[in-house]
């Protein structure tokens, strides 16, 4: 216990240390050998917790997911939710994680050229994403509050990703006070988003149609 303690605090120190690098320089430092002497460690002991400064990113933007989720998780309420109440939840609450890292956050999310649906930095947080959206979906087409679609149902995940992208660059470029503007398409964008995966007149024309084939008189 104290090893996995002693590993996680210099896991801290190394993520804390960058993003106040990245911060005060405007990029990242000139090498790792640097970085590491700067914080009076071994360049190998960097390269026991994190092989780049790539790797390092995406680590960082996975913990803004994983301490949403785990702030979600711990209110009790949030069990009793529907699933598009868990996905409004998620959205909020990572917004509000994101905020006390703002300054770090716009520089990555400034520099995502437009329509680029992988950023290298977002690989560890999308997996973390695919997996609590899994989860969600789960839930919504167990109470058919999501339609499970031939084909397109299997996509719904890659739809709500693409949306994520969306509400955070949003965000980024939102000068609105208190982010007002943000809370008001992350609410939009959800609806939006359940409207499309949730039961359509199109579905209960289909519905009909297929009863009057399966009792057509021969």
């Amino acid at each position: 216990m104290a090893k996995k303690q002693t590993i996680k605090s210099a896991d801290l120190k190394i993520k804390e240390a960058y993003i106040d690098f990245v911060l005060e320089h405007g990029k990242e430092p000139a090498s790792i050998y640097k970085f590491a002497k700067d914080l009076k460690m071994k360049e190998v002991d960097f390269y026991n917790h994190f092989n780049s400064f790539k790797a390092l990113q995406k680590h960082i933007w996975a913990d803004f997911l994983k301490e949403t989720i785990e702030n979600l998780h711990s209110e009790e309420a949030f069990v009793e939710y529907s699933s598009r109440e868990k996905l409004l939840a998620l959205y909020f609450t990572l917004i509000e994680v994101l905020k006390t890292n703002r300054s770090y956050a716009m520089m990555n999310l400034q520099k995502m050229r437009k329509g680029d649906l992988k950023p290298a930095f977002l690989d560890a947080f999308k997996n973390h994403f695919y997996k609590f959206v899994d989860e969600i979906l789960l839930q919504g087409k167990e109470t058919e509050e999501v339609i499970d679609r031939p084909i397109i149902g299997d996509r719904y995940a890659e739809g709500l990703w693409i949306q994520t992208l969306f509400i955070l660059q949003f965000w980024a470029n939102d000068d609105s006070k208190d982010f007002e503007k943000t809370d008001a398409a992350i609410e939009k964008a959800v609806n939006v988003a359940y409207d499309l995966m949730g039961k359509s007149p199109l579905d209960s024309m289909f519905d009909f149609a297929k009863f009057l084939f399966q009792n057509r008189k021969s």
